[in-house]
C-alpha cells in the first residue's frame, strides 16, 4: 500500500503529467494508440495499482482541472477544421451530430436497459453519454491511419461537434432525471439556453482573439500564445457560469472562429496550442484512469461486454447508414465511418460528473454507469484503434501514398531543384510560408503548401508516407538541418538533404552526417549567390552525361572559382534519379543535371568536356578540348 503521503493534490497532479507524457512516448515507439498506453498507466499508477497517483486527493479541484483541460484540447481541435472542406461534407456532418446522435442514444439507452438490467432513467443517462465520439482520439487515429479526405474530414468533424451536442444534452438528461418534476419545458429551456450562451461566448472570444493577434500593437508577438489561451480558459468558465456545461460549446465556436479568421499568427498558435493538448490529454486519461477501479468494471461482467458490442456492431453501423444516406460517400467509406467511433475524454469526464451527482442523490447505479463507460472507451479505442489500419486497406479508403520529394523552401534555387526533379517525374511539394514565393511556385506548375515546415501539422499535411525525400533548402542553414530532424523523426526511411552555406560556422558537414542526413549539391556551397543568380534568370539548366573519364576527377570542385560556375542538381542512372549529395559517385553512363552561370559558361563547359562529360542537350555546345597545334 502507498505512502499516506503520495495522496497530496500537488504530487497527483505532478505525476500525472509526467506518466501521461512517458506514456504517449512509449506508445510512438510501439506505434500504437496513445489512449491503450494512457489507460494502462493510469490503472497501473492509480489506488488499485502502485498507489502513486490519488485523484481523490484533488476533490472537487478534479472537475475543474478537466474542464480547463478540455477546453484547450477542443479549441485546439476546431480550429484545425477548415470550413471549406466541411461545407463540402456538410450534409453528412449535420446528419451525424444530429440524426447519427439520436440513433447512438436511443441505440446505447436500449442496450443498457436490455442488457444492464437498469431502469430507463440511467438507461438512457448511459445513452446520452456514448454519444460522443471524440476528437481525443479520433485525430492521433487518423494521424497513424492516413485514409482519404473526405472520411478524414467527416469523423474529424463529427468528433468535434457532437462533444459539444453529447455534453450539453447529456447534463441536461441529468436534470432532467435528477428533477423529473419540472417536466418537459426543463428540456426546451435547459437546451436553449446552454447552446445559446455557448455560442455567444464562445463567438465573442473567438472575434477578441482574432483582432488582437491582427493588431501586433494591441498584442505583442511574444505574447499571442498566452493571449489566447487566457481568453479561452475565461470563456469557458464564463460560459459555464451562465449556463452550466455550455463552455464545451464556447471553446469549440472560438476555435472555429480563430482557425478560420486569416489570423497572422495562427501557425504560433495553433503549435502551441497542439503541445499543450499533448500534455493535457496525457494527464486527463492518466487521472481518470487512475479514478477507475477495475473491480466496478469486472463487476459489470459479460453484459456489460455484451453492452459494448451492441454499440459497436450494430448501434454504430446504423447510425451511420441512416445519417449518411445520400451523402455521396462510397459504400466503403460509409463503411470504414461505421467501424471507427471509439469515445474520449469528454465521455469519460461527464461518466465521471454523473457518478458523483448520481452517487450524492443516492442512485445505486451511479458507479456502475462510470464504470461501464470506461469499458466502452478502453473496448473501442483498443479495438478499432489498432484495427483501423487494417480495416482502412480491406475497403481500400486509405490515401494513395505520395512519391517524390518535399522541399522546404520555395526560392528561385529550390525551384531549380524542384524542376530538375519534375523533367523526371519526380512529383514535387513545395513549402513555404512566404506567399510572394508560393505564388511564382503556383504559376510555374508546382505543388504547394503553405505553412510552417518545421510545425507537425504542417508536415503531416505534407503526406510523409512513401516520400523518397526531404529537402532543406532555405537561406538559414539550421532551419535546413531541423526540417530534416523532424522530417526523420515522421518517417524514418525517407532520405533527407540538407542544403549548407559555405563559410558558415552554424551547421557542419560532419553535423549533418551524424545526423543520419545528406549534403545537398555534395558539399557546401553560396547558397545566397546561387538563389540570386536564379533570381535574376542568369543560369541554365544543363544535363551531361559521363562517357569516358579522362581524368580521376569526375566531379568540380566544391570551392574555387569552379563553384561559381556549376553546381550539380540530380544525378540519373539506370536504376532511378536521386538528388546529387556528398554520397554521389557518378560512373560511366551516369547523367547530371548541372545549374550554370551564365557568365562563367564556357569555363564550366571546357571543364566538363576535358574531363569525360557530354551535353545531352542539343543547345550545348561542345567545347573544343584538344591541345593547339604547335606553331
Amino acid at each position: 500500500m502507498a505512502s499516506a503521503s503520495l495522496a497530496n493534490p500537488s504530487l497527483t497532479l505532478g505525476l500525472s503529467l509526467v506518466a501521461g507524457i512517458l506514456a504517449q512516448l512509449l506508445a510512438r515507439h510501439l506505434s500504437v494508440p496513445g489512449i491503450v498506453v494512457l489507460l494502462s498507466a493510469g490503472v497501473l499508477l492509480g489506488p488499485e495499482g502502485l498507489g502513486l497517483i490519488h485523484p481523490a486527493s484533488l476533490g472537487s479541484a478534479l472537475q475543474t482541472v478537466v474542464g480547463f483541460s478540455v477546453s484547450v484540447i477542443l479549441f485546439e481541435g476546431a480550429m484545425s477544421l477548415d470550413v471549406r472542406k466541411l461545407r463540402r461534407e456538410a450534409r453528412s456532418i449535420q446528419r451525424l451530430v444530429t440524426l447519427g446522435a439520436a440513433v447512438t442514444a436511443v441505440g446505447g439507452t436500449l442496450a443498457a436497459r436490455a442488457l444492464m438490467g437498469w431502469d430507463w432513467k440511467v438507461s438512457a443517462l448511459f445513452g446520452t453519454l456514448v454519444m460522443v465520439t471524440g476528437p481525443t482520439v479520433i485525430t492521433p487515429l487518423l494521424r497513424r491511419v492516413r485514409v482519404t479526405h473526405r472520411v478524414a474530414t467527416v469523423l474529424e468533424a463529427e468528433g468535434i461537434f457532437v462533444d459539444a451536442v453529447g455534453a450539453i444534452i447529456a447534463v441536461v438528461a441529468l436534470d432532467m432525471a435528477l428533477h423529473a418534476e419540472e417536466g418537459p419545458w426543463l428540456l426546451v429551456s435547459a437546451l436553449g439556453s446552454r447552446w445559446g450562451v455557448g455560442l455567444a461566448v464562445g463567438g465573442i472570444t473567438g472575434l477578441l482573439i482574432t483582432v488582437g493577434l491582427r493588431k501586433s500593437s494591441w498584442v505583442p508577438e511574444d505574447m499571442t500564445n498566452v493571449f489566447a489561451l487566457a481568453l479561452v480558459l475565461g470563456a469557458f468558465q464564463v460560459s459555464n457560469a451562465l449556463a452550466p456545461e455550455s463552455g464545451v460549446l464556447a471553446a469549440i465556436a472560438a476555435g472555429l472562429v480563430v482557425g478560420n479568421g486569416k489570423v497572422p499568427a495562427r501557425r504560433e498558435v495553433l503549435a502551441f496550442k497542439e503541445q499543450l493538448t499533448l500534455m493535457l490529454l496525457g494527464m486527463l486519461f492518466i487521472l481518470l484512469a487512475a479514478d477507475m477501479r477495475l473491480s466496478q468494471v469486472t463487476a459489470l461482467g459479460w453484459r456489460g461486454l455484451a453492452t459494448v458490442l451492441v454499440l459497436m456492431l450494430i448501434v454504430r453501423p446504423v447510425a451511420v447508414a441512416v445519417s449518411t444516406t445520400g451523402s455521396g460517400l462510397s459504400r466503403n467509406e460509409k463503411a470504414f465511418i461505421a467501424w471507427l467511433g471509439p469515445r474520449g475524454i469528454v465521455a469519460a469526464a461527464v461518466a465521471s460528473l454523473f457518478a458523483t451527482r448520481l452517487g450524492a442523490q443516492g442512485v445505486q447505479e451511479g458507479q456502475a454507469l462510470r464504470a461501464l463507460v470506461f469499458l466502452v472507451i478502453g473496448v473501442t479505442v483498443v479495438v478499432q484503434g489498432l484495427s483501423g489500419g487494417i480495416v482502412a486497406g480491406l475497403l481500400g479508403v486509405r490515401r494513395v501514398v505520395p512519391r517524390g520529394y518535399v522541399l522546404l523552401g520555395a526560392n528561385a534555387l529550390a525551384r531549380q531543384v524542384a524542376h530538375a526533379l519534375q523533367a523526371r517525374d519526380e512529383a514535387v511539394l513545395l513549402v513555404d510560408s512566404s506567399d510572394a514565393t508560393l505564388k511564382r511556385a503556383q504559376q510555374e506548375g508546382f505543388r504547394v503548401l503553405f505553412g510552417n515546415g518545421l510545425d507537425e501539422r504542417t508536415l503531416l499535411r505534407a503526406e510523409p508516407e512513401g516520400r523518397q525525400g526531404f529537402v532543406g533548402l532555405t537561406h538559414n542553414e539550421g532551419v535546413n538541418l531541423l526540417f530534416a530532424e523532424r522530417v526523420r523523426a515522421l518517417q524514418r526511411t525517407a532520405r533527407s538533404y540538407t542544403a549548407l552555406h559555405r563559410g558558415h560556422v552554424g551547421v557542419s558537414t560532419d553535423t549533418v552526417s551524424a545526423t543520419g542526413g545528406h549534403i545537398l549539391f555534395g558539399a557546401e556551397r553560396d547558397l545566397d549567390a546561387w538563389v540570386a543568380r536564379c533570381e535574376q534568370g542568369a543560369v541554365t539548366r544543363e544535363s551531361w552525361r559521363l562517357e569516358a573519364p579522362q581524368v580521376a576527377a569526375i566531379l568540380p570542385p566544391a570551392t574555387g572559382t569552379l563553384e561559381e560556375a556549376l553546381v550539380p542538381l540530380v544525378l540519373e542512372r539506370t536504376q532511378g534519379t536521386v538528388l546529387f549529395d556528398e554520397s554521389a559517385v557518378p560512373v560511366a553512363g551516369d547523367r547530371v543535371d548541372f545549374l550554370v552561370a551564365h557568365g562563367r559558361k564556357d569555363e564550366a563547359h571546357a571543364w566538363l568536356s576535358s574531363h569525360g562529360w557530354r551535353p545531352v542537350t542539343s543547345d550545348v555546345p561542345i567545347p573544343d578540348t584538344s591541345p593547339s597545334p604547335a606553331t
